[in-house]
């Protein structure tokens, strides 16, 4: 039996959460705190506002070991393990006995002790802190696909424009009001019937440019090839986004875009809805995501907290 099936043989009242794999598709885990790990990690934080995270870095560390020890220990270990294991490398993380007051506080709180147990998060230009914040409304007129609720965002990998590496993204929802659709879509790369014809492809390894958007307040453009490096088994990582990347020529145009359309087609592709409270983090190099639009509505509201990282080691 692996480490990981004995932690999901195991009961949450030993280690305080539970593992079991993802309904849909099994290399996504799902990682389910138990409530009194929840309610003891709120009380015992309550010292710690949110504030003071933002203002004191180490604190962010802090609050992840905090998480750590009320789960015997064992969270993070396990958490690094899915993250490095290319055949998962993703989870759903939540709670039992999820409040319906605002939770605001505890959920930025534990968005950053999980970060924090796997890596650390970069500076978000965006949003100007470690983490962003931002709302999907009914109507919206930004400058990306990302506030945008009545259309598909296609599935891409984040951290393509900026110079910072990103392994890893967490999404967490934190408020949704009269919402239906607007579901996490996620692919792995090794399940992409089509990766051999774009990784073998003479233009996998060729230089792209890579700008953004002025929402995003980056004012540099980068270049890197959407194939950009293997892992330790020779497998490949990538970078891709359909809607930052700046063909330089009709090649590489035709093909940018015949991998989007692509990438769209692929059956494999599955849906995650992601409850309020829960978050979903995955290893950015080896699984795109995207969402699902949502079915209009005039009082549409999402609120969704992003941490997007580099692994780190002790």
């Amino acid at each position: 039996m692996s480490a990981i099936e004995k932690l999901q043989a195991n009961s949450a009242e030993t280690s305080g959460f539970s593992v079991h794999s993802f309904a849909a598709n099994q290399r996504l885990q799902v990682v389910t705190l138990s409530e009194q790990v929840l309610n003891r990690f709120e009380t015992e934080t309550r010292q710690w506002g949110v504030q003071a995270l933002e203002y004191k870095p180490f604190l962010r560390f802090a609050i992840a070991d905090k998480l750590d020890q009320l789960c015997s220990g064992e969270l993070g270990e396990c958490l690094n393990r899915i993250m490095r294991n290319r055949d998962q490398a993703g989870f759903l993380l939540q709670y039992e006995g999820q409040a319906e007051d605002d939770q605001t506080e505890l959920n930025v709180k534990l968005s950053t002790a999980v970060s924090h147990l796997i890596g650390m998060p970069n500076f978000d230009s965006m949003y100007g802190k470690y983490y962003a914040r931002f709302t999907v409304k009914n109507e919206d007129n930004s400058d990306s696909y990302l506030r945008q609720a009545h259309r598909r965002m296609e599935l891409h990998n984040d951290g393509t424009y900026v110079d910072e590496r990103t392994d890893f993204v967490l999404m967490m929802k934190m408020e949704e009001q009269n919402m239906e659709g607007g579901d996490s879509l996620l692919l792995h790369i090794d399940d992409w019937q089509d990766l051999d014809k774009f990784y073998n492809h003479p233009l996998a390894k060729q230089d792209i440019v890579w700008g953004s958007p002025p929402s995003k307040k980056v004012d540099y453009k980068l270049e890197h090839p959407v194939f950009f490096e293997e892992d330790s088994n020779g497998k490949p990582h990538m970078l891709f986004i359909d809607q930052f990347a700046e063909p330089q020529n009709m090649r590489q145009g035709l093909y940018l875009y015949e991998m989007g359309e692509s990438l769209e087609a692929e059956e494999n592709c599955f849906n995650v809805r992601v409850p309020v409270g829960s978050m979903l983090v995955v290893q950015n190099h080896c699984w795109l995501h995207g969402r699902d639009k949502f079915v209009p509505h005039p009082g549409l509201s999402r609120e969704l907290l992003r941490q997007r990282g580099h692994f780190t080691k002790a």
